[in-house]
């Protein structure tokens, strides 16, 4: 960790620097997406839904706006980015202000159908062709016999005393609170530095395995060590950031050998999902083509298709698999992950990365994955899927 006068003479250095990241970071911390498009009614509509015998589309509601969005974007791009005087470090803090303000306006238009999704777009991209080749080719693999390890039999309450008793491998706090309005069964809010779990859920012994790899040595791993970066930006996210975090935290599922078949199925399905938005599939659509032309179960079926259309159609799903595969194609040539756990970064911003830590003003990270280090992965099926995906 870097020390306090090491701190003191680089802000003095990069003064005008810091004043900028620390606005960012202000104005970064009002604008966490994914508290803003999960719909607060999902339970009801799922009900509704299925009493429809899948032919009523639900009608989602989300939380109210806590901010101003012309004011917000008015703020980012009143940052003077002229007064930063090295030209790779400003073209940085540039694209950074563009992503988040692109992500404003996703905020602003969640609920709103295509007015969302084509802000969704902007973020999060489409699934290419080869996306949805890679997805198929992992759907034509046989379906694993079942085992007792997939019997979801564990509670909340107990998710959290396994998460609980996990994170004591790692030199940070955990943090874990219940909710019922996330779209997943756990996940990480950044901001918080939070774990939430699905109140009214059960849990697998495979799923709680995969769950505290992905959450806890990914995502908290990744949130606690931009947090110990002398730029807050490593905290708050580079752009782009998502498929290489995603990646990075399957990886982990990977590498702590908790990934299996019907992990990876999942994360095939959601790329079909993710592209049936832009061939204008409506909510039942979608729910037809996993769940009655992939024979998906319905609750599983429900929960992609949510996922997919939340806010109007959200294609952030569609990142799991293409990070899955950079990150494993990273690993297969033996390049270490060091620089993708230093933050929320990005792939695409590695040599920026390297060239913030050659002027002192980013780190070596404080915490590792443990997975990554142990290598438990022992599946031969996984091994020869993810060396032939495109």
């Amino acid at each position: 960790m870097i020390r306090e006068k090491e701190r003191t003479d680089l802000m003095r250095q990069y003064a005008d620097l810091f004043e900028i990241d620390a606005n960012l970071d202000r104005l970064v911390k009002r604008i966490e997406l994914l508290s803003y498009v999960n719909p607060l009614n999902i339970e009801k509509e799922k009900h509704r839904f299925f009493a429809s015998k899948y032919s009523d589309d639900p009608e989602f509601n989300y939380p109210k706006l806590k901010f101003d969005p012309y004011k917000l974007h008015r703020l980012f791009f009143s940052q003077r980015l002229e007064r930063i005087d090295d030209d790779e470090i400003r073209k940085l803090y540039q694209e950074i202000i563009y992503f988040y303000a692109n992500m404003v306006q996703c905020i602003e238009t969640v609920g709103q159908s295509r007015k969302f999704y084509y802000n969704s777009l902007g973020i999060y991209g489409t699934p290419t062709e080869k996306d949805v080749q890679n997805a198929k080719f992992i759907l034509h693999y046989e379906d694993e016999a079942p085992s007792s390890d997939m019997e979801k039999i564990f509670s909340p309450e107990e998710a959290r005393d396994y998460f609980e008793d996990f994170a004591q491998q790692y030199d940070f706090p955990l943090n874990i609170r219940f909710s019922t309005n996330i779209a997943a069964d756990a996940m990480v809010s950044n901001i918080s530095q939070t774990m939430l779990i699905k109140k009214n859920t059960t849990f697998s012994k495979n799923q709680l395995l995969t769950l505290a790899n992905h959450e806890i040595g990914v995502h908290l791993v990744t949130t606690f060590n931009g947090m110990h970066q002398p730029l807050k930006i490593f905290a708050n996210g580079f752009p782009k950031n998502v498929e290489t975090q995603e990646g990075l935290a399957v990886f982990s599922e990977y590498m702590s050998d908790a990934l299996t078949l019907k992990r990876l199925k999942e994360l095939a399905y959601r790329v079909l999902a993710s592209d049936s938005l832009i061939k204008g599939y409506t909510f039942s659509d979608t729910f037809d083509l996993i769940h009655n032309q992939y024979k998906l179960n319905r609750s599983e079926a429900f929960s992609i298709t949510l996922r997919a259309h939340r806010g109007g159609g959200f294609t952030k799903d569609r990142l799991y698999l293409s990070g899955l595969r950079k990150v494993y194609k990273r690993y297969a040539k033996g390049q270490n992950m060091d620089h993708l756990l230093t933050g929320k970064v990005s792939i695409d911003y590695e040599d920026q990365i390297r060239y913030l830590q050659s002027l002192g003003l980013a780190e070596d990270i404080t915490y590792h994955n443990l997975a990554f280090a142990r290598k438990l992965s022992n599946n031969a099926t996984l091994d020869f899927i993810l060396n032939n995906l495109k």
